[in-house]
C-alpha cells in the first residue's frame, strides 16, 4: 500500500506541477521526502504533496488548512495549493492528500546555520496573532502527541522495567498535561503550531526566501509554552548548548512572545511542557527502538536519562526544572 500510496502522490504532484499536465517534460522523478505512518510526502518539481494519516480528522485537517490560508498569517505560515480550504482535501487510498508549494528545508548537515532566531520571530507572531473568529479550531495537538507516545511505548515494551522512569516522569506531569482531550487551566486561547522542530521550517520562494513554518497537522488553541517545550527540553537534557537556546529564547522575547514572561526566570512557564516533551522524545526512543531491534542511540538515551533524573526528584521537586 504504501508503494501505492508514494507512486499515486508522485503521479499528483507532477499534474499539480504543470500548467498542462499531459505534455511531455524532463522533469526528474518524483522524490520521497518522508514516508511514515503519520504522514507520506512526495516532491515533484515545485508541488508537494503530502498524505495523512489514515485516522486524520478531515474536519480538522480542513480547519488548519483554513488557517494556513488566513492572510493574517502571511509571513508565518506556509499556505497550501488548491483546493485550499474552501474544499475538502483530496483523499487517496482512505488518506486525506494535501498540496504545497516546496520550499527548501534546514540542512541537518550545518547545525551552525540553524535557523533558531528565526524559528523564534515565527512562533512569537503566530502565538500573538488573534485566532480567527471565523474558525471553529481544535485544540493543538501537544498532549495529546505527549499521550500517544506513552501508549506507543507501553504497546513495544510491555511490562519492561526499563522504562519504569519514563512512566514516573511522566505520572508526575499534572493532570492537563497527561491528558490529551485536555486544556491546560490558563492561557489555552492562543494559536499554537503544536510540533514545532526544525523539519517545520522552510524557505519559500526556495531557494533563498524568507523562513516560513510548515504542517499544520497539529496547530490549533493552547498554551504557546508548548511550541517552545521541545528545544527548552533539549537544554535542560544538555543536547542544545546554552547559547543557542538563549539566542532562541531572546529572539521570541524580543519578539513579543507571550509564552515566557517578557524577563527573567523562563521556566515557571516552560516546566510542564518541557518534562511532557522529555517523556515524549523518551518514549518514542523506547518504541522505536522494540520495533526496529535495536537498543537506543546516544540522543535517545540522553532523553532517558533526564526522565530518570526527573523521576528521582522529591515528588515537591518533581514539578521543577529537570537540569
Amino acid at each position: 500500500m504504501t508503494t501505492a500510496v508514494v507512486r499515486a502522490l508522485g503521479d499528483l504532484a507532477h499534474r499539480a506541477a504543470h500548467e498542462r499536465p499531459g505534455a511531455q517534460c524532463a522533469c526528474p522523478p518524483p522524490t520521497v521526502l518522508a514516508d511514515r505512518a503519520d504522514g507520506t510526502v512526495v516532491r515533484s518539481g515545485a508541488v508537494v504533496a503530502k498524505a495523512h494519516a489514515p485516522d486524520t480528522d478531515a474536519p480538522g485537517l480542513l480547519t488548519r488548512l483554513s488557517l494556513a490560508n488566513d492572510p493574517h498569517l502571511t509571513g508565518i505560515l506556509l499556505a497550501p495549493l488548491p483546493p485550499g480550504p474552501c474544499a475538502p482535501p483530496a483523499t487517496l487510498h482512505g488518506r486525506p492528500v494535501t498540496l504545497w508549494p516546496h520550499g527548501r528545508p534546514v540542512d541537518p548537515g550545518d547545525p551552525d546555520t540553524a535557523p533558531w532566531e528565526e524559528a523564534a520571530v515565527l512562533l512569537a507572531g503566530l502565538h500573538r496573532t488573534p485566532a480567527p473568529a471565523s474558525l471553529a479550531l481544535p485544540p493543538m495537538r501537544g498532549p495529546a502527541k505527549a499521550a500517544l507516545a506513552v501508549a506507543r511505548m507501553r504497546a513495544a515494551r510491555p511490562g519492561d522495567p526499563a522504562t519504569t522512569p519514563v512512566l514516573e516522569a511522566w505520572r508526575r506531569l499534572p493532570a492537563w498535561a497527561r491528558d490529551e482531550a485536555a486544556a491546560p487551566p490558563h492561557r489555552s486561547g492562543f494559536l499554537c503550531h503544536g510540533d514545532l522542530h526544525l523539519g517545520q521550517l522552510v524557505r519559500h520562494p526556495a531557494p533563498h526566501g524568507p523562513w516560513l513554518l510548515i504542517d499544520v497537522d497539529d496547530a490549533g488553541l493552547g498554551d504557546p509554552a508548548w511550541d517552545l517545550a521541545r528545544p527548552a527540553a533539549w537544554y535542560a537534557a544538555g543536547i542544545l548548548p546554552p547559547d543557542v537556546w538563549l539566542r532562541f529564547l531572546d529572539a521570541y522575547r524580543a519578539a513579543g512572545g507571550p509564552a515566557v514572561c517578557a524577563d527573567g526566570d523562563p521556566w515557571p512557564d516552560l516546566d510542564v511542557p518541557a518534562r511532557a516533551l522529555t517523556v515524549q522524545a523518551a518514549a518514542l526512543a523506547f518504541a522505536k527502538s522494540a520495533v526496529e531491534d535495536r537498543t537506543p542511540d546516544e540522543v535517545e538515551e540522553t532523553m532517558i536519562d533526564a526522565c530518570a533524573r526527573i523521576a528521582s526528584l522529591p515528588p515537591e521537586l518533581g514539578a521543577e526544572h529537570s537540569s
